[in-house]
């Protein structure tokens, strides 16, 4: 249970959902277990095509309850961010924590973090995020998916300069001084909202023992097209933030956070584009070292976590072309 002095703290909780009537039920059950009171949970339709707004509603007439009061918002598709606008605009707490419908917070995810919200006396806490931990699955690529995540995780620290998506909650008056989520953002929101704070001098804090269930990303197509939308909108974010991050009020820079990764693999495409460039130059000269040196790229590529990450840094530099084009044209948040 949250401590004694944090009872009367109203967190309002917000979900936003498309498309996602599988994942409704376990999503909103686990926000109902939250051992935090008094709490508020909001849970945004956007456009869903499924049956996820009426299992919203068949939820909200299952689970009556006085501590806790749910609502439920049918939106045009507008995306997550305006979605989460939805959310932050409904919303009474003073503290908004958000994640999203394929996540299964622990029961103590708010009263942890509330635990922590209050800082150093030298901090303006504006935010306080905690652990998503990707189920491992049953496939490479969510293996691989949960392997990343979970390494990304490893070493942070207390003060960090990131709000992640799923498992994060801001100060309500902090979070609508900066605007808030704009609806023309392409992904990338608690990004950029993260980054809004830190140059309005807020801190964001980590808190490790806040943790969040996410569930397997098993499908490769799926996978495939999230690290295509990840890096498409960090081109905005690079745009307006510079290479390595934002910056706070005395000018001091701060780095990117959870973008090692993908740092790391952008790498592989050029660099087998580069060896494959050199192999045939060298080919022409030496056939027998170029049949040796070949078998370089081919080992390579029969090793299926070598393959996989070849096929995201391709992705990763298809995301970064398609967020240039949007930088050019002023499209989506940019």
């Amino acid at each position: 249970m949250c401590c004694e002095g944090f009872l009367l703290t109203l967190v309002s909780i917000t979900v936003c959902a498309k498309n996602a009537e599988n994942w409704v039920h376990q999503c909103l059950s686990s926000l109902f277990s939250q051992d935090h009171r008094p709490l508020e949970i909001i849970a945004v339709n956007d456009g869903s095509t499924d049956s996820t707004f009426e299992r919203m509603k068949i939820f909200k007439e299952k689970n009556q309850t006085p501590d806790i009061n749910l609502t439920i918002i049918d939106s045009d598709a507008k995306g997550l961010s305006a979605g989460r606008q939805i959310g932050l605009d409904n919303s009474r707490g003073q503290w908004v924590a958000i994640t999203d419908i394929d996540c299964s917070p622990e029961p103590n995810w708010i009263s942890s973090m509330i635990a922590v919200s209050e800082g150093y006396p030298s901090e303006n806490v504006m935010a306080v995020t905690g652990r998503t931990v990707f189920n491992e699955g049953n496939t490479r690529v969510s293996r691989l998916r949960s392997k990343e995540i979970h390494r990304k995780y490893i070493g942070r620290s207390r003060v960090t300069t990131l709000a992640n998506g799923p498992c994060s909650m801001f100060r309500r008056d902090a979070l609508i001084s900066i605007g808030g989520f704009n609806p023309s953002w392409y992904h990338a929101e608690d990004m950029e909202v993260s980054l809004k704070l830190i140059e309005k001098g807020g801190t964001i804090i980590y808190c490790s023992e806040a943790l969040v269930n996410h569930v397997a990303e098993d499908q490769l197509s799926v996978f495939l097209k999230k690290r295509i939308r990840d890096a498409r909108a960090h081109v905005r974010i690079i745009r307006k933030y510079g290479l390595y991050g934002g910056r706070l009020p005395n000018g001091t820079s701060v780095k990117h956070d959870f973008t090692d990764d993908a740092v790391r693999t952008s790498k592989f495409f050029p660099l087998l584009l580069l060896y494959l460039i050199i192999l045939g130059v060298i080919s022409q000269s030496s056939q027998n070292l170029g049949v040796i040196l070949a078998c370089v790229p081919i080992m390579i590529v029969i090793h299926p976590e070598s393959r996989l990450r070849i096929l995201w840094s391709i992705c990763l530099w298809v995301g970064v072309s398609l967020g240039i084009f949007d930088s050019i044209f002023r499209k989506r948040g940019h």
